[in-house]
């Protein structure tokens, strides 16, 4: 039998039982690199189990800010370094290895948290010449992730920007979101809060393999219809679409939400920087080896025949045939269900500084 050759890899594939990634490549900055071979025999010893480690991170600041053309906020707060759920397919692992960690497993077992969240937060909006624009919350990693619900961290972080009238969008793929429907409804009937709820797919056995710690795709609908009937305004994002595996499922995934009560949708193509690109090739390996070659070869139709291409405008829905056919599927079956045209833009009016006299009232 063949060996195959991991792309600087220290675990194999398959071999971890409740993550995502098959493997554990080197981060990109490190010095030295190292492989395994797997030469094809069967392994007789039990999997793994790989604990989550989650250590505390001091930030200096909270908010980061960015320039990108193509995405709807400037600036963004991620309570976590990291991401419990383990979506293989998540374009923030490479991130990861600005830490001296791999995009791999590290990214989904070696956590930090930042506890000071709030607190910097408070700061930086009493900052003199600060002018209110929506704060975008779980940008590269899921500020609802399972260590949420011991560090409550987010629920901080929310707290400051209800107390202060600040808008905010949310990006998760958890039901835990509705833990805090005591401070966003509040908030939305003051139109300061929208939620965007990641749907992959409707299949769970797909689920629990791509994105192993995520909440059941049902639980995720169920969040949207609570998110819903209390008012504050959810969007559905499907998202990554990957080709010949959960692109089938559009309509679908679109149609449940809709009746949960989404009022928006979008979606992304998947998204292949860096080390992502082996991960997930590791990953086809290992699931579905049949597939891979088509997968990546659709990929690169959509991406100018390149695996990816980050340029502006064009890294989250691609070009070409296959991209533009997504495109208008998403938009005949939004039309069709009656999802909104044009997004809700959140209030930044109502903004009061902390230590300001209005933020008594």
């Amino acid at each position: 039998m063949p060996s195959r050759r991991l792309a600087a890899s220290t675990a194999a594939p398959g071999s971890v039982r409740g993550r995502g990634a098959t493997a554990n490549p080197d981060g990109r900055f490190e010095a030295t690199r190292r492989e395994i071979l797997d030469d094809g025999w069967p392994r007789d010893e039990p999997a793994p189990v790989q604990r989550t480690e989650v250590t505390v991170e001091r930030a200096r600041s909270i908010i980061t800010r960015n320039t990108s053309p193509d995405i709807p906020f400037d600036r963004s707060i991620n309570p976590y370094r990291g991401c419990e759920h383990g979506c293989v397919y998540c374009f923030a692992r490479p991130n990861h290895a600005y830490a001296g960690l791999s995009p791999g497993l590290d990214f989904e077992t070696k956590l930090s948290a930042k506890p000071d969240a709030a607190r910097l937060l408070e700061r930086e909006l009493a900052a003199p010449g600060y002018a209110a624009r929506t704060i975008a919350l779980g940008t590269a990693t899921d500020p609802y992730q399972p260590i949420e619900r011991e560090h409550r961290i987010t629920r901080a972080v929310l707290k400051v920007l209800a107390r202060h009238r600040h808008p905010v969008g949310i990006v998760t793929k958890s039901n835990l979101v509705t833990r805090d429907l005591d401070i966003l409804a509040p908030m939305a009937a003051r139109n300061l809060v929208k939620v965007a709820v990641s749907v992959t797919t409707l299949d769970p056995v797909l689920a629990r393999r791509m994105e192993p710690r995520a909440p059941h795709p049902q639980k995720r609908l169920e969040a949207i219809r609570q998110l819903s009937a209390a008012g504050v305004p959810v969007m559905v994002i499907v998202a990554p679409i990957i080709p010949s595996l959960n692109d089938h499922e559009i309509e679908a995934i679109l149609g449940e939400a809709r009746a949960c009560g989404a009022g928006e949708a979008g979606h992304v193509l998947l998204r292949l920087p860096h080390e992502v690109k082996d991960l997930v090739a590791d990953w086809f390996a290992a699931h579905y080896p049949g597939r891979q070659r088509h997968v990546f070869s659709l990929v690169a139709q959509a991406r100018g025949g390149r695996e990816y291409d980050a340029a502006f405008g064009r890294r989250m829905t691609g070009t070409g045939a296959y991209a533009e056919l997504i495109a208008t599927r998403m938009r005949l079956a939004k039309a069709r269900l009656g999802y909104a045209r044009a997004r809700v833009t959140l209030d930044a009016s109502a903004f009061t500084k902390p230590g300001g006299q209005l933020a008594l009232l």
